[in-house]
């Protein structure tokens, strides 16, 4: 799970923020590592997906699970690479001396769901609502939003089920089982795309998320088409039906799925990391492929080589001993 987080992370940030048709027209298909653009090296570097992801797994090792406030004095300890507004609003806050409850804007970003993963790990036996609270909390650290809140709880309780399933689900099974988790949770707050083919609609965020990927799916569309349609951008309104959409399509293929999320969307190291968590979640570390793995340098930092592996390495121990 949190591998494929890291690897579509990196495979995306290279070409981040470029619309899909000018990353084609450049890069053409994009199915590796490309040259960092600052550091001109062809190997997988992290942008702040991969960071707050595994300082958020790091915490969790240092404390035993979640402490709400250790996490958010862990993120603002270090420079994070390409930091999103929402969280610089989030560090401003917090040099500003307030509670770390009241840090967090209100904010629709997809900065929390694109770290929220790890929160699952220290709950790997048994899920439930204590898995749901956390997800929340860990959440509010940077993003005190209801839709942001909802589809944070959404997504690791679907990732815990994905770890669970011997096969990959039915195509429906990725917006029906979203659905199922966070209609109830967003407490009826209202949403207006920000443009694209559906702007001028409003409502909660789920039911636009629902009726976008399962119209998409009705007509059949690439992912590419789709995502251009409701665009593909750091807002979850964008970001959520890319998700859904291109997992309902390729969620049996982890390599497609991913590659697409990296070429058919335009915030794709977010899209990538969030998807990346969810077949690595469902079909394991073997099918990832082994160039991603052995290229992937495991950064957290400007020079911690090798240290996702590391803390993954702690987690398993803490949380999922081997049995003697």
């Amino acid at each position: 799970m949190l591998l494929g987080l890291a690897v579509g992370d990196a495979l995306g940030v290279p070409t981040e923020s470029m619309l899909p048709a000018a990353r084609r027209a450049r890069h053409g298909e994009i199915r590796g590592y490309l040259p960092h653009p600052a550091l001109g090296e062809r190997r997988g570097f992290p942008s702040d997906d991969t960071q707050l992801a595994f300082w958020t797994l790091e915490q969790l090792v240092a404390d035993g699970g979640l402490v709400p406030e250790r996490l958010a004095d862990r993120f603002t300890r270090e420079r994070i690479f390409g930091i999103g507004d929402s969280v610089r609003q989030f560090l401003g806050n917090a040099a500003a001396g307030r509670p770390w409850t009241e840090c967090g804007p209100a904010s629709a970003g997809n900065g929390a769901l694109m770290r929220i993963a790890p929160v699952l790990v220290p709950h790997l036996r048994g899920g439930g609502a204590a898995l749901w609270a956390d997800a929340a909390l860990a959440a509010l650290v940077t993003h005190n939003d209801a839709a942001s809140l909802a589809a944070c709880v959404a997504f690791v309780d679907m990732l815990w089920e994905l770890l669970d399933l011997a096969a990959p689900p039915e195509p429906a099974w990725w917006v029906d089982r979203f659905v199922a988790a966070v209609a109830d949770l967003e407490a009826g707050a209202g949403y207006r795309p920000r443009g694209g083919r559906f702007a001028g609609s409003a409502g909660p965020a789920w039911r636009y998320v629902a009726e976008r990927v399962r119209w998409a799916w009705d007509a059949k569309l690439a992912v590419r088409e789709a995502c251009d349609a409701w665009y593909s951008g750091a807002y979850l309104l964008e970001t959520l039906p890319s998700v859904l959409y291109i997992l309902m399509r390729h969620g049996h293929d982890p390599q497609a799925a991913i590659v697409r999320a990296v070429n058919d969307t335009w915030d794709n190291d977010t899209v990538a990391a969030i998807v990346g968590a969810a077949v690595g979640a469902l079909h394991g570390r073997a099918a990832l492929p082994a160039p991603w793995l052995r290229d992937l340098s495991g950064r957290t930092a400007a020079a911690d080589d090798g240290r996702i592996f590391d803390l993954l390495s702690s987690a398993r121990a803490l949380f999922c001993p081997t049995p003697s």
